[in-house]
């Protein structure tokens, strides 16, 4: 499996879930849904180095040649409605010539690279984008593959410095040259998936402004935890279903059958990953995330260990939905074993951090973090 956090996906993390035991299975008889899922994993492996040569460079022509920086940042922040990305015009020409140092930015762009999201997602991307070209017999060049590929997973890395930006929990020293970054990784993105033709770009740009929203809500629950509610994480999560659907949406060039049904997968998978990161944040923070389905259903259940008990339960509501998907794939679509693999190791993920809550016995500690105004309130 691609991830940061390789231990989740050792073997005897494997064997510590249901989930994991079938993947190991799979591995052991070397069935068709792990020998797909390793060969993209391998391609992960040796081609991630050059897509990030690839984004350093475009991301360092961008910077060094803007002769208006200032300007940059603000058409930006009003673009998302944040001015949480705002950098202040004293500040600006100082972290621009910070960042046109070469080995100063790289080390930026491998932080925001290191995420969970942008691993696990580049040997999907490439398996969708395969499976499209094949169902559709179309004959693309390798460039164009590339671009769509390359701008969605760019698009994909914006959200990490945005989200430290808000946050505040990350690289609170850099958080400036992200700001700077910021535009000029959207302006990247934008201009790769483009080469995919105006159904693509439209597409991209409705599930951009659709991610803006959920960030939007997720914003003002950061404020104002007390005011959780269903709607609003439904609203939340608005942000994971319209990064990785519009993703899956175009990597079938947001062509019918493909798009759609790829864009069920995506959008539901990502959501049920999203309560194992939820779970797994927790864990790092040592207090229950703000906002996130644990925090939501600890304080409606009034006990802790429910509120993850059904957080686990959701994720895999948000997974079998994702497995509809399935159902829809025409009988000659080569890659269904793929998705099969890949939505197990995504109920690994999230077995995996719930069960590592209970054997930490971490319930007591998330019990005293939560606030008792919020809990009055409710």
């Amino acid at each position: 499996m691609s991830s940061k956090d390789d231990f989740v996906f050792s073997k005897s993390a494997l064997m510590s879930t249901k989930a994991g035991k079938d993947i190991l299975k799979q591995a052991l008889l070397r069935e068709r849904g792990y020998k797909q899922y390793n060969k993209y994993k391998l391609k992960y492996e040796t081609e991630f180095e050059d897509f990030t040569k690839r984004f350093l460079l475009s991301l360092h022509r961008k910077i060094i040649s803007d002769t208006n920086p200032s300007n940059t940042v603000a058409k930006f922040s009003d673009e998302v409605n944040s001015k949480e990305m705002e950098l202040d015009s004293s500040t600006i020409e100082t972290v621009k010539t910070r960042l046109s140092r070469p080995e100063v930015l790289a080390d930026r762009v491998q932080r925001i690279l290191n995420s969970n999201f942008v691993k696990m997602t580049f040997p999907v991307f490439n398996a969708l984008f395969d499976g499209s070209i094949s169902y559709f017999k179309e004959d693309l060049s390798n460039e164009l593959r590339t671009s769509i590929i390359d701008g969605h997973i760019i698009a994909i890395d914006l959200s990490e410095p945005m989200d430290r930006i808000m946050d505040k929990d990350e690289d609170l020293e850099y958080l400036d040259d992200y700001r700077l970054m910021n535009p000029y990784i959207l302006e990247i993105a934008r201009e790769k998936i483009s080469q995919g033709g105006d159904l693509v770009i439209k597409a991209f740009e409705d599930g951009f402004r659709d991610a803006r929203i959920g960030q939007f809500i997720d914003n003002k629950l950061k404020i104002k935890p007390e005011s959780i509610n269903d709607e609003h994480m439904i609203g939340c999560y608005k942000k994971y279903r319209s990064i990785m659907g519009t993703a899956g949406r175009n990597m079938a060039l947001n062509q019918n059958p493909l798009n759609e049904i790829y864009y069920l997968g995506m959008s539901k998978a990502s959501e049920s990953v999203g309560c194992g990161n939820e779970m797994q944040d927790s864990i790092n923070e040592g207090a229950i995330k703000i906002p996130s389905w644990p925090l939501y259903y600890s304080l409606i259940a009034n006990n802790v260990k429910k509120g993850f008990e059904l957080t686990l339960k959701k994720s895999e509501i948000y997974l079998s939905e994702a497995k509809l998907s399935l159902e829809f794939l025409p009988p000659e679509f080569e890659l269904k074993p793929f998705l099969e693999f890949l939505f197990l190791t995504v109920n690994h993920y999230n077995q995996y951090w719930y069960n590592d809550i209970i054997k930490r016995d971490l319930f007591k500690y998330f019990e005293r973090t939560i606030n008792p105004l919020t809990r009055k309130s409710v």
